[in-house]
């Protein structure tokens, strides 16, 4: 996949990059400032959903580049970004389901709020995590 010439995944991964650690930071803030919790509850299910749009096309798109230079295939530096981008890609689904649940069920008190809590602060984390490592290995496959 191209646009005016240039591979797409390259501008795409840059709304990943900013999208996703946008979002997990909207939902850490979700659950760790109670009074806060009203006021970014749809903020972070809209970023959410927009991070995991933006991860799932760097995913594809990197796919797609990946096919468009076989030479690139044996590389272990892109195979470690792959390999991590395959990882991100699930994470990220995860966060958004988490987000989404939590954005539907924000009513609900108890136990039910302190999992989802739980639940959502952890996949927070982990797509922080992620898109860290996953960029990181991308960059290092790039620049070396």
């Amino acid at each position: 996949m191209e646009i005016n010439g240039l591979p797409l995944h390259p501008l795409v991964v840059h709304a990943a990059v900013v999208f996703g650690p946008l979002a997990a930071v909207a939902a850490l803030l979700h659950v760790a400032v109670p009074r806060w919790r009203e006021r970014l509850r749809w903020p972070m299910v809209g970023l959410a959903v927009v991070a995991v749009g933006a991860i799932v096309a760097a995913y594809l798109t990197g796919t797609s580049f990946l096919d468009s230079k076989p030479e690139l295939a044996g590389s272990a530096a892109v195979e470690k970004h792959q390999n991590r981008a395959q990882q991100l890609l699930w994470v990220t689904i995860a966060f958004g389901v988490v987000a989404l649940l939590d954005g539907w069920l924000a009513d609900r008190r108890g136990a039910t709020r302190v999992v989802l809590d739980v639940l959502l602060a952890v996949a927070a984390v982990a797509l922080l995590v992620w898109v860290v490592l996953t960029g990181d290995a991308g960059a290092r496959a790039v620049w070396g």
